[in-house]
């Protein structure tokens, strides 16, 4: 993959090795005094009046993460105009709560246990607690919205939830089937993943009055977030264990419709029919009882390796996609993210 130089603002991006990938500190760091105010703001923007809401919401906010969506806005808002912008980290806050809120109602959907080696809230808590704090996240998002006195700030972030609850419900629809296309996965991560990217890039386009950049912004939040959430399928089948925080092939037991299963089906049919009958009816069972098997299955169908080059050709997408923005050291930030995510393939 590709990496850049911080220390020119205006170069244009050299290419280097992969393990010269910088690091999301290194790419924190510069908006690092926004960052840090940005991660008070999201602590501070709880107001509940119900200690349960308050404690919940604290201990989902605390299992951390690394911030990425509203570090996006952070460069997004800095790379349209170099000066700092309480609008802009109070919104890259309320991007962070919004996201927080869909891993909340994700937990409970997949009755996971854990997240990033921590207690999710409805193994600390149940589920109902959960399901209801993710609401109380989602509404209180949309009350700190409504203080920016923005209708399109408010269109962009409605009709951006919409998207995401219903690419929720595609998954939910396409669970346990076999028959799910590589169009449905799309429509999928499109919706669950893709969207919140981009409503981080062009909310920061509307606060700065700089919309001309929003087709722009959003073809970066889209194909960035396509990558992302490819690598992360991806990675439910090569990467490891202990770093992602769940085991492999987690997504086959849920009867995720993730791209790596969708193709090794595809692949498999034409090439080795008992692999294809396993795999098929583990998906539409969720039953794994021969886990390592059916990992290796979808490896070695070249699944895999399709996926890598979609995710690539979806972060040269995103990258081209920056090149119609501003030159400056806060688009090579955005530019070394993508590297950033692409590097985990390595």
């Amino acid at each position: 993959m590709t990496s850049t130089s911080l220390t020119d603002s205006t170069s244009s991006v050299s290419l280097s090795a992969p393990n010269t990938a910088p690091s999301y500190a290194d790419i924190q760091s510069i908006v690092a005094s926004d960052f840090e105010i940005m991660d008070k703001q999201v602590f501070g923007s709880l107001n509940s009046k119900v200690q349960l809401v308050m404690s919940v919401s604290q201990h989902v906010i605390n299992a951390g993460g690394k911030r990425m969506r509203p570090l996006i806005t952070l460069l997004c808002a800095r790379m349209l105009n170099d000066a700092p912008s309480q609008q802009a980290m109070h919104l890259a806050a309320i991007t962070e709560m919004l996201h927080t809120a869909t891993l909340v109602h994700d937990d409970v959907i997949d009755e996971s246990g854990q997240r990033r080696g921590k207690p999710t809230a409805n193994a600390t808590w149940d589920n109902a607690t959960a399901v209801l704090v993710g609401d109380y996240l989602i509404a209180r998002s949309f009350n700190l919205l409504v203080d920016f006195e923005s209708l399109p700030l408010l269109k962009l972030f409605s009709d951006g939830t919409c998207d995401i609850a219903e690419g929720e419900v595609l998954q939910l629809q396409h669970q346990h089937n076999p028959s799910a296309l590589e169009a449905d996965y799309l429509r999928i991560i499109d919706g669950k993943t893709s969207r919140l990217f981009m409503m981080a890039t062009q909310g920061a386009a509307i606060l700065q009055d700089q919309t001309q950049y929003m087709p722009a912004l959003a073809d970066f939040g889209q194909h960035f977030g396509n990558a992302f959430q490819i690598i992360d399928d991806v990675l439910d089948y090569s990467g490891d264990s202990e770093l992602m925080g769940k085991n492999l092939g987690d997504d086959l037991s849920e009867g995720k419709p993730t791209l790596p299963t969708i193709k090794a089906l595809e692949l498999l049919k034409n090439s080795n029919q008992a692999g294809y009958e396993q795999l098929r009816i583990a998906v539409q069972t969720g039953k794994t009882p021969n886990a390592e098997q059916l990992i290796a299955l979808v490896r070695d169908s070249g699944s895999l390796a399709y996926c890598t080059q979609r995710a690539l050709e979806e972060t040269r997408l995103a990258q081209q996609a920056l090149n119609q923005l501003p030159d400056n050291r806060y688009r090579q930030g955005l530019y070394q993210l993508t590297e950033m995510a692409s590097a985990r393939l390595v």
